[in-house]
């Protein structure tokens, strides 16, 4: 039996009319009736305008880009390449091929990313691609888990681009371990051993796995073996320019000796960069720097900034045709993709 309005309402408790208000938008709702309704509306599975039963075979041409934040080169590349997917097949202008990409800017909240699921799939949406690293917490993962299987029940496509896997959703995971292996290992090769890491946020399943990879090659080398020796060697912040400026004031503060710092991703390294020249330290010859995912700033940086490649627009592009069901699925589900080392000018053997 369909959920109505009614069911929705007993749910939450409130009227009906309440909860036609809050669906609708245009009327000024308290904040905890508004959550207490959506919550209930999400428990409950309603659909707006139908059962779900009639979504299967009634998708919209709405495909939902979800992005931490669009002015991120990171996030940016991969959303504009799945967007460029989304137009009429080739040879077949005009024949119901193109699709509407709607770029839904979570700004790093759990909360809304949720809640853009839970839009999208009233919208009902095509396909959904989800991108970058998710949230490590369990209630947020069981919560992301099972939207997705809604959406995949309806009739909506899911796809993760730089997710760890999730059942119910086609996979482009990103070798975030082993391309920051190879990274600290090319610095290690060139002979470096007081290393430090400025790392992104705890939360992030991005952030530990690149800080995993670190922690290996060293680990490997038997370097910093220690794990207090890791941790005081390790500042974690934000993934941007002015996380990377003030821990690298807090690395050198902590170790006057460093000869290498990486950088959690290429943004964080350009703050690095910017804190070593007004410490008047000069780049690599007093200290190396290198950071991840090869952004198009990074081989004009000066000097051109050490990196792993991430092939981004490649691997949004293939979302994006994973979404719209033109590329076969990958065995199991799940497809890697590959860090290149690009060994720049940032990066050179230590004085002495």
């Amino acid at each position: 039996m369909a959920v109505t309005l009614a069911d929705v309402a007993a749910r939450a408790r409130v009227s009906a009319a309440t909860v036609s208000r809050v669906l609708s938008g245009n009327y000024p709702v308290a904040e905890s009736t508004r959550t207490r309704v959506l919550r209930a509306v999400d428990e409950l599975e309603y659909v707006v305008n139908g059962p779900a039963s009639a979504l299967a075979a009634a998708t919209s041409d709405l495909v939902g880009v979800l992005v931490n934040d669009i002015a991120d080169p990171f996030f940016g590349i991969m959303a504009g390449a799945v967007q460029a997917e989304m137009g009429a097949p080739a040879g077949e202008p005009g024949r119901g091929g193109e699709k509407l990409a709607v770029i839904c800017n979570t700004g790093g909240s759990p909360e809304r990313e949720l809640n853009y699921l839970t839009l999208l799939q009233r919208q009902r949406a095509a396909a959904v691609v989800l991108t970058g690293g998710a949230v490590e917490h369990p209630d947020h993962a069981a919560a992301v888990a099972t939207k997705a299987s809604r959406l995949a029940a309806s009739g909506t496509r899911v796809v993760l681009c730089g997710r760890p896997p999730i059942a119910d959703a086609t996979t482009l995971t990103f070798d975030n371990r082993g391309g920051a292996r190879r990274l600290t290992e090319h610095l290690l090769t060139l002979g470096h051993r007081r290393i430090g890491y400025v790392a992104g946020p705890a939360e992030r399943t991005t952030t530990r796995h690149r800080l995993e990879g670190h922690r290996a090659a060293l680990g490997a080398a038997e370097v910093n073996s220690l794990d207090a020796d890791l941790e005081r060697l390790t500042v974690h912040g934000l993934y941007d320019r002015a996380s990377g400026y003030d821990a690298t004031l807090e690395l050198l503060r902590r170790d006057q000796g460093l000869t290498a710092i990486v950088a959690a991703n290429d943004t964080i390294a350009l703050g690095v960069c910017a804190a070593l020249r007004d410490q008047g330290l000069r780049i690599p010859e007093d200290v190396s720097v290198a950071g991840f995912d090869d952004l198009p700033f990074s081989a004009d940086a000066v000097p051109a900034l050490t990196t792993m490649r991430l092939p981004l627009h490649e691997a949004g592009a293939r979302a994006g045709r994973l979404a719209l069901g033109r590329e076969p699925q990958p065995p199991g589900g799940v497809a890697m993709v590959r860090a290149e080392l690009m060994a720049r000018a940032s990066t050179a053997p230590p004085r002495g």
